[in-house]
Order: C-alpha cells, then sequence, then structure tokens
C-alpha cells in the first residue's frame, strides 16, 4: 500500500523533474504547514533557522537537537498530508553516520526531501567565516545519507554553500562529486550572478535548488531556463506570525479589549484550520456524540 509520504515524494519527484520554478512555502509547525497546504502551495520548506526559534526561540547556531528536528517534521507532516516538505537538515548533525541516522528520523517523520551540506558546523571555536569540510566528507556525508534511506521515493539533496566560501570552481567540483553519487538535486547558497548560475546549470545535469534569489537572479522564467526547480525566498511567515503575537499581546497589556483587537482572523477561519467540521464527524462516528 503506497503511504501518504510516499505520494509526497512521488509529487516533489515529479515537480523536480518538470520545467517550473517554484517558490516553496516557509513553514515551520502544523498549523503554517496546513494554510500553505490550504492556499495550494506545491511545496513546503522547513528550514534550519525556523526549526531553532520554533522549537527553541534561538538563533540558527545549530543548537536544535535531531530528536527535535524530527518531531517537529513528524508534526508538520501529520497536519499536512498532502504537501511535500524539504527540510533543511543542515550537516546532517555530525559525521556521515550521524546523517544516516538524521535521513532516517526524517524519512520516518514523512518529510519527502532532506539536503545535508557541507559547511562545518557548528561554526569551530574561533572561526570567523564560514568554512568547508574537506570535498570527500562532504560527499561521504551524501554517500551516508543515500544508503540509510529506506523508501526509495525519499529524495536526499546535496547542498553546499562553496560558491560564496570557496569560489565556482570548487563549488562545480564538490556538485559534479555529489551528482556522480547518486543525489537527487543539487542545492546551492551563494550564488549571486546569471554567469555563475550559467555555469552551474551548464557543468551538472541534476534539478538545481538556490538557496536565496536576488538582484539580476529574481526572474523566475531565468531560473526555470537553467534548470532551477525550486527557489526560496526567505522565511517571513514565522517573522510575521512573531510580530502579530506581540502587536496582540501588546494591545492586550495596554488595556484594548479582546473585541477591539485588530487583525483578528474572521469568524470559521479557525474551524476552518482545526478541521472542525472532520473532529465533529469522527465525534458522531466513534464516541455515539449523535
Amino acid at each position: 500500500m503506497t503511504t501518504a509520504a510516499t505520494r509526497r515524494r512521488a509529487r516533489l519527484r515529479a515537480l523536480l523533474a518538470g520545467t517550473e520554478c517554484l517558490h516553496p512555502a516557509s513553514v515551520y509547525d502544523p498549523l503554517s504547514a496546513r494554510i500553505a497546504e490550504d492556499i495550494g502551495f506545491e511545496l513546503g520548506m522547513f528550514a534550519g533557522s525556523t526549526a531553532s526559534l520554533a522549537v527553541l526561540g534561538a538563533p540558527d547556531l545549530i543548537l536544535v537537537t535531531l530528536t527535535e528536528f524530527a518531531e517537529q517534521c513528524r508534526r508538520i507532516g501529520r497536519a499536512a498530508p498532502d504537501l511535500p516538505v524539504l527540510v533543511d537538515a543542515d550537516h546532517g548533525y555530525g559525521n556521515a553516520l550521524n546523517a544516516m541516522r538524521t535521513v532516517q528520523e526524517v524519512e520516518a517523520a514523512g518529510i519527502a526531501a532532506a539536503t545535508i551540506e557541507d559547511t562545518l558546523l557548528p561554526r569551530p571555536y574561533g572561526a570567523a567565516k564560514p568554512q568547508l569540510v574537506p570535498r570527500e566528507e562532504g560527499l561521504g556525508k551524501i554517500r551516508a545519507a543515500l544508503a540509510a534511506r529506506d523508501d526509495p521515493a525519499f529524495l536526499v539533496v546535496a547542498r553546499t554553500g562553496a560558491a560564496q566560501i570557496a569560489g565556482l570552481e570548487e563549488a562545480i567540483a564538490r556538485a559534479r562529486a555529489y551528482e556522480a553519487a547518486g543525489a537527487d538535486a543539487l542545492f546551492f547558497t551563494g550564488v549571486r550572478t546569471r554567469a555563475q548560475l550559467a555555469a552551474i546549470a551548464e557543468a551538472t545535469r541534476l534539478p538545481l535548488i538556490l538557496g536565496s534569489v536576488e538582484g539580476e537572479l529574481a526572474d523566475r522564467a531565468l531560473l526555470a531556463a537553467h534548470r532551477v526547480r525550486i527557489a526560496l525566498q526567505g522565511h517571513q511567515p514565522i517573522a510575521a506570525a512573531a510580530q502579530a503575537v506581540h502587536a496582540t499581546l501588546r494591545a492586550l497589556r495596554d488595556g484594548v479589549k479582546p473585541s477591539d483587537l485588530p487583525g483578528l482572523p474572521p469568524p470559521g477561519f479557525l474551524a476552518r484550520l482545526m478541521r472542525e467540521e472532520r473532529y465533529a464527524a469522527w465525534t458522531r462516528d466513534f464516541l455515539g456524540g449523535g
């Protein structure tokens, strides 16, 4: 029997095999994922930075544990059964064997795809700038991640920041090695120009994902023509949610009546979001509620 998770993974594979460039919804908890699903986003993205903020209220310093991250993944997948979610699994939470465990956990949580990156994380003592692990170590993590998956539909995405840290030539060399190892897609951060993107597209064959698209790269037709299938736009939803909570609590603290608060959802919004009708039907069917 095909599971919901496998169906989500098949949808993501179809998106990567297509011809369009998509902007994913930045999600961070069950409600945000369900909203993205209801709006019609084809894909969700759960980033390490939003995980750190949602789980710990902390900056993105690799403080969230794999257990915490995987459990939040599980909550997201359960709440939005039709939304494929790509997760930022950072450096795999350790060495290549840790990367294996990471893939096992997020796959079991129902996630469609995970990125494993070659940045040296957490940042070592005294390091003023980001660093890369040796190319062979990064390759070992991708090979280990691929070996760890149980569902062949689960996608392992090789991520590199080499374009910004070590230059375009090294980024391409790493991407080619990850591609040869069997990665399902390539994720690049630090790509800033059309020339860089053209060189990457020419040198590789896999679907491409970009961590940011600003300036001259902010053109979805251009990105699609260079085999970019997913382009991140940042993680504004969690920031907007934090601002809304702050404004509401501040207003209440200042004496505004609950009935006079601005920005509250219209009647029925939360009921739809909570799938209240579905739970009412289950109550009738299984609890004899009338």
